[in-house]
């Protein structure tokens, strides 16, 4: 029991430690790409041994994948700033914008957590026995995060001078030329999805309305609330915290949004909430890129309602009794 909480401390503390040495020693890094690069060499020869050719191969994909994202993620970042429209005089001077879009994200993140959760919900309208009680708390909770995710925001930018909604990442034209990378995206997250569903905790937690298999109308109506969370989630993140540091912080502004965007999986597994932060950086580098959240709000629908599903079948028969 003690190493559930020992490994993963140790391996987060390892990765920090590597990360920030990297940064101060940059010829660490180099080390590790040549290593990566022999790695690669072994898992060619491996494959022509009987027996060890899933083992070559997995080296090899390991080993590629982290150099390729490497060197694209820094790509990508570099064209962002790149692309960032900036006045000579804005580096290193306070930025008045920046400050209203950081204390709108610190407001609504704070006006959600104690007035837009189900225990909010459940001082203001106790139990009444009624049959759509519970769901009715879950369209508080969403209703919530339409509000402080994009309503109020959008009200912030219609107070500041010079901000047009349209340019914060919302137009879908972005999203279908480049619908592939998408595509693929989901194709590599749907296994761990796949292997999450098996775990206790997985099915402990999804999916979060526990009567989602009373009836195919509960079902439809919290997947529909549940979307409509993730759509407001990724205008905010991916398109008013975004868009609204970009001219101050340029491709650093990704690195700003990451760390709310994991707080608020705080309560989620583990692994989940740590998975936020690499997912936090790819949807985001691909929204600066593209301009456009639709991607993100695809892949986080497609993902959640996968994930419901297979929760599901650890779940009584529809019409049976509630969930976890």
């Amino acid at each position: 029991m003690v190493g559930t909480v020992l490994v993963p401390a140790a391996i987060v503390i390892a990765v920090l430690v590597l990360f920030a040495i990297s940064i101060r020693r940059p010829i660490v890094w180099r080390v590790f790409q040549h290593v990566l690069g022999v790695q690669c060499g072994i898992a060619s020869r491996l494959r022509w041994i009987p027996g060890l050719w899933w083992l070559a191969m997995l080296l090899g994909w390991v080993s590629r994948i982290i150099l390729c994202a490497h060197e694209l993620a820094v790509e990508q970042w570099r064209a962002i700033d790149a692309e960032t429209e900036r006045e000579p005089d804005d580096a290193g001077r306070t930025s008045l914008h920046a400050l209203a879009i950081l204390v709108t994200v610190a407001a609504s993140l704070t006006l959600q957590e104690y007035l837009g959760g189900h225990d909010t919900y459940e001082r203001l309208f106790p139990p009444d026995g009624s049959h759509y009680w519970e769901l009715r708390g879950y369209a508080w909770w969403s209703g919530w995060r339409l509000f402080g995710y994009v309503i109020l925001p959008m009200i912030v930018l219609a107070c500041l001078p010079g901000q047009r909604i349209r340019d914060y990442h919302v137009s879908a034209r972005g999203f279908f030329k480049h619908l592939w990378i998408y595509g693929l995206l989901f194709g590599l997250v749907l296994p761990a999805v796949l292997y999450a569903s098996t775990t206790h905790a997985f099915r402990q937690t999804y999916p979060f309305y526990r009567l989602a298999n009373r009836s195919y109308v509960d079902l439809v109506m919290w997947e529909a609330l549940y979307a409509m969370q993730f759509l407001s989630l990724e205008f905010f993140f991916r398109g008013f915290i975004l868009h609204g540091l970009r001219r101050a912080l340029g491709a650093n502004a990704l690195f700003v949004m990451i760390v709310p965007y994991c707080m608020i999986h705080y309560g989620k597994p583990l692994p989940e909430t740590l998975g936020a932060i690499g997912a936090g950086l790819i949807l985001g580098t691909l929204a600066m890129r593209t301009r456009s959240i639709w991607g993100g709000v695809v892949i986080h629908v497609g993902v959640a309602t996968t994930m419901d599903v297979l929760a599901l079948r650890g779940c009584p028969p529809l019409g049976g009794a509630p969930c976890h």
